[in-house]
């Protein structure tokens, strides 16, 4: 065995894996759209599957469809340690978001065994169920079932655009698993590692390959259905009409405002639902998300409070209902994990720096029941969730050889 294991890692080959799994959902513009518990999410898992068999590792499965592959350790009894990430994409997705982190686990799984290292506790590379919540909202559903966070019951009714439920779309991926047995929620991990892009231009910035991230900035999302009367454009008068639109348009004015301070507060309203949607018709119902996030949970709170004066403050003769979907307080990441990553990549050079991530990933409900932590590298003009995302091989090279020596390191700790 070499003196590191992360020496076997393979550069070419994670590279080759990444474009091969964005054949799965590719769009005409160079981008993904992979759905989650969708056919073609399937046919990747499936994928994933294949690659982690070739290499002797044992897949598993759960009743959210979360997706393990096994390394036996020495000492099967002791708590695993688990790597990984996700792999359904935003609509208008990219090649890397969430696909470099189960394929930096497989990867560094592989250098082990290419190295005939066998660490004491077993690893598991992990791919979470609907990290993105584009498809069902909200997202982190595998790993919010998985840590208790939320119940099956309560999650299986949630239905897509189309009228699909999470319970059937789950049961369907699980129909087309071969040989994939299930496992139950929650079993006991030693410790929990996420490499991923870092969606933002910091580490790039600096020209700092690596990033330590630190901890994950706080959030809460709504949905916020505004409901009026439909009335004709042309024969309404002003005072006469129960217009949804211009009462949200009221309300989202008055929100933006109500985050400006500190500027670092980010809100968002990305979807909108209007109807009837006709041109000539006073809008009777508009449906729209608001995304609120901030690394102080106390900014979050206060606005949080605002939000929900202002959609009544705003409504006029319509009615209003809020609904906080989620609720995510920010916070750090576990210091043994992020002296873990800091030492493996100073062992192998490579610079880094601590970085905070404004973005959720299942680390966070996996930092409530076990030691975690995550590993960025750099996002190219810091864009994601877009077609024109990218990052350079090296840097994926240098993150998967960066995660092999954390991994091996902390599945021989007893």
């Amino acid at each position: 065995m070499s003196q590191r294991l992360s020496d076997h890692v393979d550069g070419e080959r994670l590279w080759a894996r990444h474009m091969e799994l964005a054949r799965f959902g590719a769009r005409a513009d160079g981008g993904v759209d992979r759905p989650t518990l969708s056919p073609i999410e399937g046919e990747a898992r499936a994928q994933v599957v294949a690659w982690g068999r070739a290499i002797g590792l044992k897949p598993f499965t759960d009743a959210a469809a979360n997706l393990f592959l096994r390394c036996e350790g020495q000492d099967p009894s002791l708590d695993p340690v688990v790597a990984g990430s996700h792999i359904d994409s935003q609509p208008t997705g990219g090649r890397f978001d969430g696909v470099f982190g189960v394929l930096a686990a497989l990867e560094a799984v592989e250098a082990m065994v290419a190295a005939g290292g066998r660490p004491l506790r077993s690893v598991e590379v992990v791919a979470w169920t609907n990290e993105e919540g584009s498809r069902f909202a909200p997202g982190m559903t595998g790993s919010d079932l998985f840590t208790g966070t939320k119940v099956l019951d309560k999650v299986l009714p949630i239905r897509d655009a189309d009228g699909v439920t999470i319970g059937e779309a789950v049961a369907a991926i699980l129909a087309g698993d071969v040989d994939v047995p299930q496992r139950p929620f929650g079993f006991p991990i030693a410790a929990y590692v996420e490499p991923h892009i870092e969606q933002a231009s910091v580490l790039e910035a600096a020209g700092i390959p690596l990033g330590v991230v630190t901890g994950i900035q706080g959030t809460r999302r709504y949905r916020i259905r505004v409901t009026g009367e439909a009335a004709h454009a042309g024969t309404a008068l002003r005072r006469d009409r129960k217009d949804a639109m211009m009462a949200a348009v009221r309300m989202i004015q008055a929100m933006d405002e109500a985050a400006m301070e500190p500027d670092d507060t980010l809100i968002t309203v990305g979807m909108m639902r209007v109807t009837p949607n006709a041109p000539s018709v006073v809008p009777a119902e508009v449906y729209f998300s608001v995304d609120l996030r901030h690394p102080d949970n106390a900014v979050v709170d206060r606005v949080d409070a605002e939000i929900r004066a202002i959609v009544e403050r705003y409504r006029g003769p319509c009615a209003v209902d809020l609904q906080q979907i989620q609720h995510s307080p920010s916070l750090n990441f576990a210091p043994s994990i992020r002296a873990a990553i800091a030492a493996a990549a100073t062992a192998r050079g490579v610079p880094h720096m601590d970085v905070y991530s404004a973005a959720g990933h299942d680390a966070r409900q996996l930092h409530y029941v076990c030691p975690a932590g995550m590993i960025f590298v750099p996002c190219r003009g810091g864009i994601s969730h877009n077609p024109d995302e990218w990052t350079e091989p090296e840097h994926l090279t240098a993150g998967a050889q960066v995660l092999t020596d954390v991994v091996w390191d902390l599945a021989n700790r007893a």
